[in-house]
């Protein structure tokens, strides 16, 4: 099959195919003419990798995964730590983004969103970590900003 068949069939850009096997995750035959042979296994590799960076996984991941979907020998359990490892991740990034949207929610809530320059979204926008941790007094923006 040739990039475009295999692109269409595993829902990946021709692009994305490129680069997964310029960083070796599939490594299609070539023909004669120098194109590209993707044969059928190339086809599941590379639906698998879709499905696999579509839950998020890593490249280095993936490259695991793809070692242990091609080892018949595997341990379920090597499967499993690598996919305990990425969900721990994932619930990490949700409670930061958990945190972020309860900041973000008060202090829409608290601007009153009217004509009045006062604002409690810049106030905070205006107190960087910087300063806080430089103890540097909060000034009134210049007028150069």
């Amino acid at each position: 099959m040739n990039i475009g068949n295999v692109s269409e069939q595993s829902g990946l850009p021709a692009k994305t195919i490129r680069y997964y096997e310029d960083i070796g995750l599939v490594q299609p035959s070539r023909r004669e003419n120098g194109y590209r042979d993707f044969a059928v296994q190339d086809l599941h590799k590379l639906a698998f990798l879709g499905r696999a960076r579509s839950l998020g996984f890593s490249i280095d991941d993936c490259r695991t995964l793809l070692s242990l979907y091609e080892d018949r020998e595997r341990s379920s359990a090597d499967v499993k730590a690598i996919a305990q490892s990425h969900l721990a991740r994932v619930d990490q990034k949700i409670e930061e983004l958990q945190a972020l949207s309860a900041t973000l929610r008060d202090l829409v809530v608290r601007c009153h969103g009217d004509d009045r320059p006062d604002c409690p979204i810049m106030d905070d926008l205006t107190r960087s970590d910087l300063r806080r941790r430089e103890n540097i007094p909060l000034e009134q923006p210049s007028e150069h900003w």
